[in-house]
């Protein structure tokens, strides 16, 4: 007896946070020189979107201070992009200066996790980017939307749906190309994952929409898998699982980028990554920062 046909995506865009999301919640905080390294033996390994890191006041992050030195080290003229994120129009400033063409502003889906976060109102945060978004904008930048807390908030617990899709399509006609939808404490299961993307499938193309799991609870791939089957196909991830949310109990990391690879090359889905140069990227950026590999896979192949 045959198994009923799965329509899955024949190719995947991946996005690596590593540099960005995954250094930014690790204790130990690394020189732009070293950083730099790290973003290009990524690029090195085929990856094509490559978070450099983020224009944010450094007593708040100061793994990200000299963000700026990052991405000025970083080669322009290639088909590897480096989107860096940008809170205020004082960052923007910064990043334009650095030499940005793609950057990144965040919204959160739970008014307290907003607060907490950013220190204002999930409409306040969106009024403070209109001025950042026109002005990227008029400077032929890409920008690029990010929503936390998607599913799970560690103030309020489970997230409703409406509030994504309504903070989704602001940011889409804000002038985002892109939302990445962010499971920030890693709560989220396949069946949440599958009903919120078809939520937004309503109001957003699939090609406009993107996925960010934490892997606290072990359910990373498996809601990639199910985001998979709703027709998306941008996702995020970080090598050897770098990271994390400072506010989730027992939170593990992001879901690693040498798991998401090796479950796309089962399903045949081409993404244009070398595995093997992924694993020792992931290996060299852990010894660095003195802890173990996340990464499943990477661990499997030692």
């Amino acid at each position: 007896m045959s198994l009923p046909a799965i329509m899955l995506p024949t190719e995947v865009s991946l996005v690596e946070v590593g540099p960005r999301d995954g250094l930014q919640n690790e204790p130990v905080v690394l020189d732009s020189k070293t950083r730099c390294h790290f973003a290009r033996q990524l690029a090195a390994c085929g990856l094509k979107r490559i978070e450099a890191g983020a224009f944010v006041h450094p007593q708040r992050v100061p793994q990200m201070v000299d963000s700026d030195q990052v991405l000025k080290g970083l080669v322009h003229d290639t088909d590897v992009s480096w989107p860096v994120l940008v809170p205020n129009r004082q960052g923007l400033e910064a990043a334009i200066t650095a030499g940005a063409r793609e950057i990144a502003v965040f919204a959160a889906a739970s008014e307290t996790f907003s607060q907490h976060n950013i220190n204002c109102s999930i409409s306040e945060s969106i009024e403070r980017f209109c001025e950042v978004v026109e002005s990227a904008s008029a400077e032929g930048l890409k920008i690029r939307g990010y929503i936390s807390c998607v599913m799970g908030c560690p103030y309020e617990g489970p997230v409703d749906p409406e509030t994504v899709a309504r903070v989704s399509k602001r940011l889409i006609d804000l002038g985002c190309y892109e939302v990445s939808l962010g499971d920030t404490i890693g709560t989220g299961t396949p069946l949440q994952t599958r009903k919120l993307i078809d939520r937004l499938l309503d109001i957003i193309p699939a090609d406009q929409l993107a996925v960010h799991f934490h892997d606290t609870y072990g359910q990373a791939l498996a809601n990639i898998y199910a985001a998979l089957q709703a027709g998306i196909t941008t996702i995020d991830s970080s090598v050897s699982g770098l990271g994390g949310c400072p506010y989730a109990k027992g939170a593990s990391g992001n879901v690693a980028t040498e798991d998401v690879v090796y479950m796309l090359n089962g399903l045949g889905i081409k993404h244009g990554v070398d595995l093997e140069k992924l694993i020792e990227a992931g290996r060299s950026i852990c010894k660095i920062l003195g802890r173990p590999v996340m990464s499943k896979v990477n661990l499997a192949s030692t």
